[in-house]
């Protein structure tokens, strides 16, 4: 599948249907104005709080939609999908309220509390030695051999469309916007909530960010394809990984955000730690990533309205800990 301009108001009319079906069982997150990082950054600066959605993530939005929508039969049979954590909570939690059996596949170096979660919410895991990209493709050809569904983690349009709830909120929450940053991975956040804006208030500007360590979505769109490469370890796990070759983010992607920005593993530290400092909250990595890149580019929106998607808060104690010290 594929999306150029003229299709997105067809993914906004999904998103629409998303925002409405969605509720009771998928929070409003708060949109909350924090006046200490806003002095510290010089912009008006709002914080929208997923990481107060159910299980800690906005990957429950995508999934509550996903199951949403699935057939009598594949409710039945039960769905597969892949996840270095988020993704597989969300699916696990929307799977366990509505009776679907859910596997997940993982990478066996995905967040250890991120994946016990997932146990706990009634899934099973399979763990692989292997990068995330790999563990999706082999999640997706498991599911062909035992005719269950695949739950992409972004390449989706019913995913993408969940996510994209995000977008509907903080335009009824702040009509005034300027930007909003969001982290990258596979890109069905920013996806949803770039289709979304575009829709609402195309003069809100969307800003990707990325840790310079795993950036292959954004070099991918530099690139004008979507490109394979080494990525190196960074805090935010939640974005890392490659990007499949057919993924209906990319033409998406390359539609709506209207700016990049890649930070360091200090600079993502420095953003977790100003979060604690300023809102005493715990966030991960992820949601580090978009606020630093806030931080990063401050200079270009002093004094302008500014969200920035705290996406989750999964994160193990101790590694918070480390990364704030």
């Amino acid at each position: 599948m594929t999306f150029d301009g003229d299709l997105l108001p067809g993914l906004f009319a999904h998103i629409q249907q998303a925002h409405d079906a969605l509720r009771p069982a998928v929070a409003v997150t708060p949109l909350s104005h924090s006046p200490g990082l806003s002095a510290l950054s010089g912009c008006e600066l709002y914080l929208k709080c997923e990481h107060l959605q159910h299980t800690g993530s906005f990957k429950f939005r995508g999934a509550s939609n996903k199951v949403r929508l699935l057939t009598p039969q594949q409710r039945q049979q039960g769905v597969i999908t892949a996840s270095s954590g988020n993704h597989g909570q969300g699916v696990a939690l929307a799977g366990r309220n509505a009776g679907v059996p859910v596997t997940v596949y993982a990478s066996s170096s995905a967040s250890a509390v991120k994946l016990d979660a997932i146990r706990a919410l009634g899934a099973q895991v399979i763990t692989l030695n292997c990068d995330p990209l790999s563990v999706e493709l082999e999640a997706a050809r498991q599911a062909q051999l035992q005719d269950k569904h695949f739950v992409s983690p972004y390449n989706d349009q019913q995913i993408i469309a969940g996510q994209g709830t995000i977008g509907m909120e903080l335009m009824a929450q702040q009509p005034q916007l300027d930007a909003v940053f969001v982290a990258v991975g596979g890109g069905g956040m920013i996806s949803g909530i770039g289709t979304a804006l575009r829709q609402l208030k195309p003069q809100c500007q969307v800003i990707g960010c990325w840790p310079a360590n795993a950036p292959t979505l954004q070099r991918s769109l530099q690139a004008g394809r979507i490109i394979e490469m080494e990525e190196q370890e960074t805090l935010s796990d939640g974005t890392a990984g490659g990007v499949e070759a057919d993924s209906i983010t990319f033409p998406i992607c390359q539609q709506v955000i209207d700016a990049t920005v890649l930070v360091s593993e200090a600079e993502i530290r420095a953003a977790m730690k100003a979060v604690a400092a300023h809102e005493r909250w715990i966030i991960e990595g992820a949601a580090g990533v978009a606020m630093a890149g806030a931080l990063k580019m401050a200079a270009d929106f002093q004094g302008k309205r500014v969200a920035v998607i705290l996406c989750g808060r999964n994160i193990m104690l101790e590694k918070f800990l480390g990364a704030v010290q």
